[in-house]
């Protein structure tokens, strides 16, 4: 099985690589995050211990759980899930380094505020919903300047760039108009030069579609099922908003 991740994980190099070439971009620009939901620690760590170093979680209950498991690896975490504002603590408790998922006001004053208490700092992304669906969480792209502007006045939230889900879909295209409309958000806040903000990360892109969030903009990938596997649901169930606390 662990043979089975490390060639899995050759392959995503390469087609990382692949598009990189395409686009005319540095392979340095573009890291891969491992999406670990539902994915045993063992099955992790044997990703890890072959070179890997980002992984996320989308529920505060698996970060807990494998905590203890993976705590001996060296590796850096991060939250890509909905959260919600009673499970700040145990975010800040487990050692989350970036919380990729911010889309509101409310949970940015009550992260500040834990932060504060903590005497902490913790890196964000600013969540956007790109594909306009109902089912997705993120903030409206038209809404998404407002909240950086806001959120950048919390001294203890470092925004380090956007996140999105593409549409899920076959059509490349309309796929494509999601990575782009991030990108375009991202150019129009750099212009701003607004202070406590670092516009360099673009996290988009997973399995089946990061050869198109690389050829617009990409740095950071999500890829969970092309490495470990397919998971007993559709990446479709993990993000739907109807389903988020299951």
């Amino acid at each position: 099985m662990n043979s089975e991740i490390i060639h899995n994980l050759q392959t995503i190099q390469q087609r990382i690589q692949n598009a990189c070439t395409e686009s005319n971009r540095d392979c340095n620009e573009v890291k891969l995050l491992l999406a670990t939901k539902t994915v045993s620690p063992e099955r992790i760590k044997a990703a890890l211990n072959s070179g890997q170093t980002l992984i996320a979680e989308n529920k505060v209950q698996e970060l807990k759980a494998k905590y203890d498991a993976l705590k001996g690896t060296p590796h850096i975490s991060h939250f890509i899930g909905h959260l919600q504002t009673n499970k700040i603590k145990e975010i800040l408790k487990h050692e989350v380094s970036c919380i990729q998922s911010l889309d509101r006001l409310d949970l940015a004053e009550k992260l500040q505020q834990r932060l504060e208490f903590e005497n902490k700092e913790i890196e964000v992304f600013i969540q956007v919903n790109t594909s306009n669906e109902e089912s997705k969480f993120g903030v409206h792209p038209s809404k998404a300047i407002d909240l950086v502007q806001q959120v950048a006045k919390f001294d203890r939230l470092k925004i380090k760039g956007l996140m999105t889900i593409g549409l899920f879909s076959a059509e490349t295209e309309k796929v494509r108009q999601c990575f782009r409309l991030l990108k375009n958000i991202q150019q129009e806040i750099i212009a701003l030069n607004i202070p406590n903000v670092v516009m360099k990360e673009l996290s988009m892109g997973m399995s089946a579609d990061l050869e198109t969030a690389i050829k617009e903009g990409a740095t950071i990938v999500r890829v969970g099922t092309a490495v470990f596997g397919q998971r007993m649901y559709p990446d479709s169930y993990y993000w739907n908003e109807n389903k988020a606390y299951l």
